[in-house]
Order: C-alpha cells, then sequence, then structure tokens
C-alpha cells in the first residue's frame, strides 16, 4: 500500500501526464521500492557504510561463502540497515545491522549459487575490511561505491504491465514508460532497487522464485503449473499458493554498470527473492537468485 506521500505524489504525476485512465489501476499495483544509488568511489575510512562492489566488513568470525565447488563467491554488496530503513515504508526490514550478498558462477541464468547474511548490531561490533580472495567464482574485481538510499515508487515493469489498463487512443507505452520515469525518480546514477518489480518479459519471476523456495523443484517456463505445485506443497489450498506467490518478495534486484564493472550477461539484471514470512522473521537462509538479460 502506498504512503499518503507517495499516492498524493502518483495522483499528481498522473495528472500531469494525463493517464487518469490508469489511476487506479496504478494505485493498485505500483510498489513502494527503496533505490540505491552509486554515490563516491569507496575509500575504506568507515567500517559498515552501505557500498557495492570492492571488499565487505566483516568479523573475524565469519567465514568467506564458497560454492558447490569450493570457490570463493563474489562480494557485491553489503547493505546497512539504518540506511536504508527510513526508506522502508513497508517496514520489512529489520531495524538494524547489515545484509551481504555474494554470488557464484551466474550459469545458467536460474538457480544461481549465492549466499546472503544478516549480521545484527552485536555481531558487528569486530567488523573490519575483509579482502577478497585473490579468486572468486566470477573471477572478476568490482570497483567499491558508496551507495544511498531513496524511497520510491514502482510501477509494473514490461513484463508485469497490463497493456490494456495503460494503452488507449490517446497514450502508448512509450508515453507510460515516460510516466513511470518520473514516478520513481531515476537517474543514471541508480544501481539496484529493492521490492520493486523485477525486469523480465515474462512477469513470472516470482512463480519461479516461490517454487523453488517452496519446493526445491525447478521451473518448466509455466506459471499455472509452478502454482499447481507450490498449491500441491500446501495439500491442495491454492488460495495459500496464491498467497505465496504473492509474497514473494524482489530482496534486491542488480543493474549491469560500467563504473562498478557488473555486467550480468548482455547487461542484465541479477536478482534475489525471499518469501515475506523470512524477510519479517530476520531469516535470509532460504533466498533464490536469478538473472534476467534480454
Amino acid at each position: 500500500m502506498l504512503s499518503e506521500e507517495h499516492k498524493n505524489k502518483l495522483e499528481r504525476i498522473v495528472h500531469e501526464y494525463q493517464f487518469e485512465h490508469a489511476m487506479e489501476y496504478l494505485i493498485a499495483s505500483v510498489r513502494q521500492g527503496i533505490r540505491l544509488s552509486k554515490k563516491e568511489i569507496e575509500t575504506y575510512t568507515e567500517i559498515g557504510p552501505s557500498r557495492v562492489g570492492g571488499d565487505p566488513d566483516l568479523p573475524a568470525m565469519v567465514e568467506w561463502p564458497v560454492d558447490s565447488e569450493g570457490t570463493p563467491m563474489t562480494f557485491l554488496a553489503q547493505l546497512r540497515l539504518q540506511d536504508l530503513v527510513p526508506h522502508d515504508v513497508a517496514k520489512l526490514l529489520p531495524a538494524k545491522g547489515i545484509l551481504y550478498f555474494f554470488v557464484g558462477v551466474d550459469e545458467p541464468a536460474y538457480g544461481i549459487e549465492h549466499k546472503v547474511i544478516y549480521l545484527s548490531e552485536e555481531e558487528l561490533l569486530e567488523a573490519k575490511r575483509y579482502r577478497s580472495p585473490e579468486v572468486t567464482a566470477l573471477e572478476e574485481e568490482f570497483t567499491g561505491y558508496r551507495v544511498s538510499a531513496k524511497s520510491t515508487m514502482e510501477p509494473p515493469s514490461y513484463g508485469y504491465v497490463d497493456y490494456e489498463m495503460v494503452e488507449d487512443d490517446d497514450h502508448d507505452y512509450e508515453q507510460y514508460e515516460e510516466l513511470c520515469f518520473e514516478l520513481n525518480d531515476g537517474n543514471s546514477s541508480d544501481l539496484a532497487v529493492m521490492f520493486g518489480y523485477p525486469s523480465t518479459q515474462h512477469g513470472d519471476c516470482e512463480y519461479e522464485a516461490a517454487l523453488h523456495l517452496l519446493t526445491g523443484k525447478p521451473y518448466n517456463y509455466s506459471a499455472d503449473a509452478a502454482l499447481e505445485q507450490i498449491t500441491d506443497h500446501f495439500k491442495g489450498d491454492s488460495n495459500r499458493a496464491r498467497q505465496e506467490v504473492q509474497d514473494t518478495l524482489l530482496l534486491l534486484a542488480v543493474d549491469s554498470d560500467d563504473d562498478v564493472g557488473f555486467c550480468w550477461w548482455d547487461a542484465g539484471e541479477l536478482q534475489f527473492y525471499i518469501r515475506k514470512e523470512d524477510l519479517l522473521a530476520g531469516n535470509f537462509l532460504n533466498t533464490y537468485c536469478s538473472l534476467y538479460s534480454s
């Protein structure tokens, strides 16, 4: 549900772009998100700020994550929760601590080996810069950047939008894209988003992630088949199955970026998913990672 401030902004922009025909649809479908934007290159003068690339800050007790072959995973990001919580309108994240994201080889594009680590404020007391191993799964070095957070409105993306609701005789998809850009305050320094819509052509990412998170089964590119398997998992409770798909959240989507060195296949997006139930419980042991590239 949108905050009152964001609802007022949405209504203002919808009127500005003369999209009144889509007002109810957008109010119902726009998600509250958090966007992360690049700031300065990391100099490691402070322990624990939100950053992407480079090296993480970890206590010595934490072992560097490895993939199934024993190769160290590649560090992607550390996000200081106190930087995010003021922008977490839906109040989904823990109030304090740091989230760390690591990834293994990004092939194939589904079921990518990865690790999300959550450390509480108490566990971070002895944290210091933890140098990445010389060789990691992606065999690439990413430049460390500080990132800042902001609360945004995330309208349905290409694979998720109901075209019949946003297009009419006077408005086409390109005009909808302009409205979207205005809504989420997009700019060239945006690097990642939390709780928005993933980039995709088919709008079925949550089915894929939910199926894996709940059953461990691979997705066969049929949302109906996935829903049927999830329903079976809940002993025929189709309402619970649909709710689980709806409550499968985009924890983090990381865009390709030349400055940092991120390039997911053909300039695509790396995506992490989590069940809402686990997120609210502060449980990051069961997440899913996949990749979208055009």
